[in-house]
């Protein structure tokens, strides 16, 4: 621990910014995993409640409810999805992948790449500090004619400190990018079982009484329809 301190005091200038990388990349982490906590969807527990709307108040109640979550796949997935709904079920289908592709996954990615770049970075600073505090250490044999080698190879000993801190810096951003990187992956099958969950839901919903049914074709009249039934 003392050799942690000398190496604090006397290499300030390397120790300063990889503590700062640190602090950074721990603040990252953190904020990324907050995001994804408000991200998560119990569909256990939201699909019985979004049904029973879907069935009392139709689609327009349904939207409504979506839109007032706080959470990922109602709000942006299931509110893409009701929104084309008159559209068709295709139409539906295109909505909602679209949203997952250019809305959802980029948000889910957001703060991934800062957190990549200083795990990279700090393993670089860190062995720049050792080689430069190696160089001055055997500029300093040199000038001394080589003398005194005990105190030299202290020195280098904690020039070595550098390497260790961007290391220590560097490992768990890496665990933690992977982690996070699997997490969107298996985030994004359940956005994809979520969406054709919503499509069995609007195909097998009866419109409320009171309302005309939506599975009548654009473009035919309700004269035609009525044939059709015939």
């Amino acid at each position: 621990m003392a050799a942690f301190w000398t190496f604090i005091h006397d290499d300030w200038w390397i120790a300063v910014p990889m503590f700062i990388m640190s602090l950074t990349a721990l603040t990252l982490v953190i904020w990324r995993l907050l995001l994804n906590f408000n991200a998560r969807t119990n569909l256990d527990e939201f699909l019985p409640l979004f049904q029973q709307k879907l069935e009392k108040e139709g689609v327009s109640g349904a939207l409504k409810f979506c839109k007032d979550r706080p959470d990922v796949i109602p709000r942006k997935l299931y509110a893409a999805g009701l929104e084309t709904s008159k559209q068709g079920l295709a139409a539906m289908r295109r909505a909602m992948a679209n949203v997952i592709e250019l809305e959802i996954l980029p948000d889910l990615n957001i703060l991934l790449a800062p957190i990549l770049a200083i795990a990279k970075i700090a393993t670089m600073v860190g062995l720049f500090g050792t080689v430069v505090s190696m160089i001055n250490t055997f500029t300093a044999m040199q000038a001394t004619g080589g003398r005194d080698t005990v105190q030299y190879s202290g020195k280098i000993g904690l020039a070595l400190f550098a390497t260790a801190l961007g290391l220590i810096t560097a490992i768990p951003l890496v665990f933690a990018h992977v982690l996070f990187k699997d997490w969107i992956v298996k985030y994004e099958v359940k956005m994809k079982n979520a969406a054709q969950k919503l499509l069995l839901l609007i195909q097998g919903t009866k419109p409320p009484s009171g309302q005309a049914p939506s599975n009548v074709p654009s473009g035919v009249s309700s004269t035609d329809s009525s044939l059709v039934r015939r």
